[in-house]
């Protein structure tokens, strides 16, 4: 019986070795994919809006968590074709998880009806950022899911004491259990610990109560929060008023791995409670 010959290598052999030895980037998973939205068409516009949008892109590109895609309109809100038809439009259905920096309410029944499934049903992420829970008064879901509705903010901006409550969620871990940053701190209402898992707020002893506006009198002035909605994460903190505070590392860190667990990159699901601390 003849030997049988191995075929000469030819063109088929550098494919075949690349796909023996294939590297360990080369088998990851496509990055996530988040809309950055940071509607300014109606209500109060912030100034830090464009800024804080281009740093969380740039955290996400540099960290390989997701790819961002900006917007400041409510165009991609939205499971129906794009109007007009363009052929590189998304949708909701495009992406992993929502970066809201907005205000007003400037969706239509539709609209919300699919931003809602895109989280409960869906199972994706959204992350607010300061102005987010200042929106969409007049749709009280909306309240429901974020957490709360903005209720003025009585010390305006100031060195605002923090007490983190929750050191050991992902968005939290690299803060101390105080501290103190400059920023513009919402006060809250349609807020209840018993809906939310609490994760950080200002330190209650250590306020000034001469301030006007003051409506909470529990002294309950949360900072940041996480809650489940459906089967969605949620993620608020109502840090990021000025351009300036973008560029605290401390922020930066604290919405990237916000980000990060809302996309189940990171963390657990978590559960409301406990109530607030008392002061000390």
């Amino acid at each position: 019986m003849p030997h049988l010959r191995p075929p000469a290598p030819g063109p088929w052999l550098p494919l075949l070795l690349g796909a023996l030895f294939l590297s360990p980037l080369a088998s990851q998973l496509p990055p996530k994919r988040v809309l950055a939205w940071g509607d300014t068409i109606t209500a109060y516009q912030h100034d830090s809006v464009s800024h804080a949008l281009a740093t969380m892109e740039r955290l996400g590109r540099e960290s390989g968590a997701y790819e961002m895609y900006i917007r400041t309109d409510s165009q991609l809100i939205t499971k129906q074709p794009i109007a007009g038809g363009a052929r590189n439009a998304r949708d909701l259905d495009y992406f992993d998880a929502i970066f809201y920096y907005g205000t007003g309410d400037n969706l239509g029944p539709q609209q919300k009806s699919d931003l809602m499934s895109f989280i409960k049903e869906d199972g994706k992420g959204f992350v607010g950022a300061h102005t987010a829970d200042d929106a969409f008064f007049e749709w009280p879901e909306f309240g429901e899911m974020i957490g709360g509705y903005f209720d003025n903010h009585p010390w305006n901006s100031f060195l605002a004491p923090i007490v983190v409550e929750q050191p050991d969620f992902p968005a939290m871990k690299h803060f101390p259990v105080r501290f103190t940053i400059k920023d513009e701190i919402y006060q809250h209402k349609s807020f209840a610990r018993d809906k939310v898992r609490g994760l950080a707020s200002l330190d209650a002893a250590n306020l000034d109560y001469s301030k006007p506006n003051i409506h909470r009198q529990d002294h309950d002035f949360a900072i940041a929060w996480a809650k489940m909605y459906g089967k969605g994460r949620v993620f608020y903190s109502s840090f990021g008023h000025a351009a300036e505070t973008w560029d605290d590392p401390r922020v930066q860190k604290m919405y990237l791995e916000a980000i990060r667990w809302a996309l189940r990159l990171s963390g657990e699901d978590v559960t409301p409670g406990p109530p607030l601390p008392s002061p000390q």
